[in-house]
């Protein structure tokens, strides 16, 4: 039998502290996390889809590596050696159904296994999961915002270099969120070095032939470094409205002249107040095969005699204001690719080999993804659109004792929890989920 230690604190001694309190644990909401992944067949889909190329017996295997490094990233422990300090941890055990969890050398040739195998194997668990997500909520229509961002790098990584558009060395990965829900629809590895539309008409090509199949519309965002006639010819091919923005030239000025010179006009006698004009013309680049439509707005900002130029480029048969205002809203991209960065540590790429770099990038998308889902689908209505950090702090991280019988493990979590209301709700909107499954 163990002796205890017990300690008096000097500054007040009826205080003593000891490490006697039982089987604990921060962590508790995760088991809102099982319940929901269980719900929608997440689990079981890893375990049948997921395997690395690796034929040795593992007392650890690759499908139970996956899904601890999934729940790892979504209660923020982000690093492979966090799995040293959480090894006995109650609530991982559980739901991971084991006595103990991989360590980080474990996890570590975890991912030094991964090959471009098991990246195809992410894409067919992604589309999998779609299939079960919109049977749940099938969206009349879908909105693809198309975006990069940079990976940093340190040291010789494979593939790193030096890209112009961010002045620093690093990845430069080709990102597709649907810019309704903001789950991340696809997203790929790409060396430092190459442009924002470098094959981005390829990338889009599995995606707008996925949501053909199932029937749904798709509209598309682009920013200008997406200005490309093949990524244009792709979308039409595929029946993709889209909106890309274009950079100012003098062509593009000269052919909106006339609405120029009607703001200037309109502003004669007042030259402090906003003031802005639409517009629309036919264009043709050089490198187009046939003129499109460009719509554009011109205006003059508050307090200022120079005038700004927005052209985009599109499809549809929308105003040219409504064009406008619909690209516009893309900036909702920036925010999904914040937390994917910050809350789900998505930029993680320290290995040397460029392949693993990839799946570590897709385990993390895999990740963000539950968690969005589960966000959208059955958190209560006032907590939907809150961010990552603050919804572990209320749900995830509630303090917990596990007491062990014969027959079960009772979590007895924190009695003065501020959100037993929310966790009690959420619980029910995941038994009440109406879900078909294989």
């Amino acid at each position: 039998m163990s002796i205890v230690n017990t300690f008096s604190l000097q500054s007040n001694r009826q205080i003593k502290i000891n490490f006697d309190g039982g089987d604990l644990s921060s962590d508790a909401g995760l088991l809102l996390i099982k319940e929901f992944a269980a719900k929608i067949g997440f689990t079981k889909l890893i375990k049948k889809k997921f395997k690395t190329n690796d034929k040795s017996i593992r007392f650890h295997k690759d499908h139970e590596n996956l899904l601890q490094m999934i729940y790892q990233i979504i209660s923020a422990y982000f690093q492979d050696d966090c799995a040293d300090e959480l090894t006995l941890d109650p609530v991982f055990n559980v739901i991971l159904d084991k006595e103990s969890l991989a360590s980080q050398p474990t996890l570590s040739r975890f991912f030094n296994r991964m090959d471009k195998d098991t990246l195809v194997q992410f894409d067919d668990i992604d589309k999998n999961l779609r299939d079960i997500i919109y049977f749940i909520k099938c969206p009349e229509h879908v909105l693809l915002d198309l975006d990069r961002t940079l990976f940093g790098t340190y040291g010789r990584q494979e593939g790193e270099g030096f890209n112009f558009h961010y002045q620093a060395h690093g990845y430069h990965p080709l990102l597709c969120y649907d810019g309704l829900t903001g789950d991340l629809i696809k997203a790929e590895l790409r060396d430092g070095t190459l442009h924002c539309s470098n094959g981005a008409d390829k990338f889009m090509e599995s995606i707008f032939q996925e949501y053909l199949e199932r029937g749904i519309k798709t509209y598309l965002r682009g920013d200008s470094g997406f200005s490309s006639p093949k990524l244009y010819e792709t979308c039409e091919s595929n029946g993709c409205s889209y909106a890309i923005h274009l950079k100012q030239n003098p062509a593009l000025i000269a052919l909106a002249s006339d609405k120029e010179e009607d703001l200037y006009q309109a502003t004669q006698k007042d030259q402090i107040s906003y003031a802005v004009t639409y517009g629309e013309f036919m264009y043709q680049a050089g490198s187009w095969k046939y003129p499109r439509r460009v719509v554009f707005k011109i205006e003059k900002p508050y307090g200022q005699l120079t005038h700004m130029y927005t052209f985009i480029v599109t499809n549809m048969d929308m105003e040219p204001y409504q064009i406008i205002q619909f690209y516009c809203g893309r900036g909702k991209m920036e925010n999904f690719i914040k937390e994917s960065k910050s809350g789900f540590d998505f930029a993680a790429v320290s290995s040397h080999s460029k392949i693993v770099n990839a799946n570590r990038m897709r385990l993390h998308m895999l990740a963000y993804n539950l968690f969005n889902w589960f966000r959208r689908l059955v958190l209560p209505a006032s907590m939907r659109k809150q961010q990552v950090d603050t919804i572990r702090l209320k749900l995830i991280k509630i303090a917990a004792r596990a007491i062990h019988s014969a027959r079960s493990i009772t979590f007895k979590l924190c009695i003065s929890c501020p959100y037993k209301k929310e966790f009690y709700r959420t619980l029910a909107n995941i038994h009440q989920l109406f879900v078909q499954l294989e």
